[in-house]
């Protein structure tokens, strides 16, 4: 009887895993795939082509430029004045919007210029906050003009011109006259 009475051999509970490796790779594809993954793109402009040596640039009036220098230290010089970055797009408005009032600045907005100019050792945030404050004076002027003009704001007049195909007209009157100078030669 002793062998009748044998114990029955349990057996243990097992999860399958064949699959697993697959579903493991299909969940890391999808990831890969779904994911975006910044990129510093840099500064979004257009510089033109450098002048050849033996052209020589175009004559602007001293009146009509607007000159800043940021130093290797990083400090602003506007006009060969020490200023903060924050006095810059001010600046750059009563510039550019002087209408030949103020003999200090630009004749008209069309001839207006602001020149950023850097050392070589110049810190990279310090240049990108004054490049900053120069567009954004030029934003806001453009959104006074769209204003002047009847529409709410600057990207307002933008949707109706893109709709109609007209010119815009606020950039033909306030025109972004930005120069990047190059640092000296060291």
């Amino acid at each position: 009887m002793a062998g009748l009475l044998k114990k029955k051999e349990r057996l243990e509970a097992e999860i399958p895993t064949a699959s697993m490796a697959d579903i493991a790779f299909l969940l890391l594809i999808f990831f890969l795939v779904t994911t975006t993954i910044d990129v510093d793109t840099g500064i979004g402009m257009v510089l033109p082509p450098k002048l050849e040596e033996d052209v020589t640039p175009p004559p602007v009036r001293e009146r009509n430029m607007l000159k800043i220098l940021v130093d290797a230290q990083g400090r602003v010089l506007l006009e060969d004045q020490p200023s903060a970055v924050s006095l810059i797009r001010e600046e750059v408005k009563k510039h550019v919007l002087n209408e030949g009032v103020d003999p200090r600045y630009s004749e008209s907005p069309q001839k207006a210029i602001v020149s950023i100019k850097t050392a070589r050792q110049t810190p990279y945030d310090a240049y990108i906050q004054v490049l900053d404050e120069v567009w954004m004076a030029y934003f806001e002027m453009w959104d006074a003009e769209a204003r002047r003009l009847g529409y709410s704001n600057y990207s307002a007049y933008l949707e109706a011109i893109e709709q109609t195909g007209a010119e815009n007209a606020v950039r033909s009157r306030i025109k972004a006259g930005i120069s990047i100078a190059e640092p000296d030669a060291a």
